[in-house]
């Protein structure tokens, strides 16, 4: 039987069924919203209706917002084994800079290269360093190992579903972490269940784990052949994913042909390399890499001792090894099909010394906001930022508007983000205790205050009250990204339209009910500008073209027909 049976389904006006966590938070959308969309809702209603039910239907409730799903990493040592490299560590510092990526649960799992059967392995809820205290630690020798830590979207939080996931072939043990989610899951689980492969949970990782395991349709003589294997996964599932797979002795990194989840390398160096970007020590002699790393973001690599090398490119294949690392196949997307790498990691998902097409994300949002600043001008005496992605943009319009930057919030940092707060009241609340107002700097001030986007519309509204509390003359709100319109199934949580504010309401209308004197957004167009600007050429990098889809509805492979959610 194919997982626990779920809670009874609800009927919708539409006739369709829906689970009654889905039911749950749709009504807990509406009463955030003050209603149902009304006559005057701005909802697209020549959007098609994605279907939401059995994606996520017995699998607990998953508290809808904009939450990334996932962060992986991997490390392996070159040379002669055992390694000098501490993978364990490595891959745990690694982890704790993807923490904002996923702070549900985490795992790493290790191996020493001598036993295709044993992995040794490691896995809790929770942040990373309330899981791996030293004896956690000891227990992970090895020398490669690959990492994971989630949030989760497609299946409930619990420890069952913590990743990397581990399963024991006939060819010895096999782990995988994934980032992302799988369009045509229904699909692909009914043809792994069908080849008489039992799956346990309802996660995409372990489908991808589970579909690993098959023979490729062309056969195996001599063994199996993981790139093929892979290659095979690919075609029948063409997004959306990162994935890092740990055999015996090798690490396989591999990014979806659309490349919408983002994937890098790195070298670890010897103590006292140039760590420059360009790959040449001071000395002009190419460093000798003491071992590899693969991630989700580039932006722990120098606290680890590693530089930053390149991107995986969409649909390519890495094989990492003792030896090196060497592309084995390369996966195409369709003609017709351009890169659709997820132009949110710029807004709002990635750390800000990230590296992604050649730029640092960080210059990305500062041109976002310069870019806002010329969309959207308004007579005010500071820019400020809602702490901290909307800082970057915040600098980026103050820099262009000539009006000078100043703080006007003071963030508790010892406070989770206010998405995962479980009802309307107390995220509301969290926004209480999450900020302060610095009131030298408001009082009697035209504030422009800049954050990078608003979904629900519930958090925004309290910051504002909170300005005015501290004597703010008018509050300007300016949004660096495009209006959120359309849900998200490709790893980031953004379930259901009915949630989305911007379906309710123009920029008017919610300038109005959040209490602002003004608010407006960049476009999409000025938001493709912006991410451009600093982007290297696609023929210096081999990428180019983001998905756009939960602001303009345009998916990057269509909206397939066997979409469950």
């Amino acid at each position: 039987m194919d997982g626990p049976v779920g809670p009874s389904p609800c009927k919708l006006s539409s006739g369709r069924e829906e689970s009654q966590d889905t039911h749950t938070a749709r009504l807990d959308a509406r009463e955030a919203s003050d209603g149902s969309c009304q006559s005057n809702c701005q909802c697209d209603k020549t959007q098609g209706e994605v279907k939401i039910r059995s994606k996520r239907y017995g699998r607990g409730a998953v508290e809808s917002g904009l939450t990334h799903e996932c962060g992986v990493f991997g490390a392996i040592g070159t040379g002669d084994w055992p390694t000098q490299v501490d993978v364990a560590q490595v891959i745990c510092l690694g982890l704790v800079a993807l923490q904002h990526r996923g702070q549900e649960s985490a795992g790493i799992v290790t191996s020493e290269g001598k036993s295709a059967r044993t992995f040794n392995s490691h896995k809790g809820m929770g942040l990373i360093n309330n899981i791996f205290n030293d004896e956690a630690m000891r227990k992970l020798k090895g020398n490669l190992g690959i990492g994971h830590t989630r949030y989760s979207t497609s299946a409930a939080s619990e420890e069952v579903n913590c990743q990397p996931f581990v399963v024991h072939t006939a060819h010895g043990a096999l782990a995988v972490a994934h980032n992302g989610e799988l369009v045509n899951c229904s699909s692909l689980r009914k043809m792994v269940l069908g080849r008489g492969v039992g799956l346990s949970t309802h996660s995409d990782s372990e489908l991808i784990t589970q579909a690993l395991c098959l023979n490729p349709p062309e056969g195996e003589t001599n063994g199996p052949d993981w790139p093929a294997r892979i290659n095979n996964l690919m075609r029948l599932a063409p997004l959306s994913y990162s994935l890092v797979i740990m055999l015996k002795d090798k690490i396989y990194a591999v990014r979806d042909p659309y490349g919408n989840r983002p994937l890098c390398l790195g070298k670890i160096l010897p103590l006292g390399s140039s760590f420059l970007t360009n790959g040449i020590a001071k000395n002009g002699v190419d460093d000798k890499a003491e071992g590899w790393v693969v991630s989700s973001e580039s932006c722990g690599f120098l606290s680890i001792g590693a530089r930053y090398v390149r991107e995986v490119l969409p649909g390519e294949i890495v094989e990492m090894s003792r030896r090196g690392i060497r592309t084995v196949a390369v996966v195409e997307r369709p003609p017709d099909k351009q890169q659709a790498f997820c132009i949110f990691e710029y807004v709002y998902f990635a750390r800000a010394d990230s590296i992604f097409e050649g730029q640092m994300v960080y210059s990305a949002r500062l041109q976002c906001g310069r870019m806002l600043a010329r969309e959207s001008p308004v007579d005010a005496d500071i820019v400020s930022s809602v702490p901290e992605s909307g800082t970057a943009a915040a600098h980026g319009y103050a820099r262009q508007s000539g009006i000078p930057f100043m703080e006007v919030l003071c963030k508790n940092r010892y406070v989770g983000r206010t998405f995962i707060q479980p009802s309307t009241r107390l995220r509301q609340l969290g926004v209480a205790k999450k900020f302060g107002a610095l009131s030298e700097n408001v009082r009697g001030k035209r504030i422009v205050l800049i954050d990078d986007s608003i979904v629900r519309g519930n958090t925004i509204g309290p910051i504002i009250k909170l300005l005015r509390d501290a004597g703010a003359a008018e509050v300007h709100i300016r949004i660096a990204s495009p209006p959120l319109k359309y849900p998200c199934y490709m790893g980031i949580n953004i379930p259901t339209r009915e949630e989305l504010i911007a379906n309710k309401m123009d920029s008017f209308k919610l300038a109005e009910h959040v209490g602002a004197d003004s608010l407006e957004y960049l476009s999409v167009e000025g938001l493709v500008s912006a991410v451009h600007y600093n982007m290297k050429t696609c023929a210096e990098t081999g990428l180019g073209g983001h998905c756009t889809a939960c602001l303009t509805g345009e998916y990057p492979g269509g909206l397939p027909d066997d979409v469950d959610w």
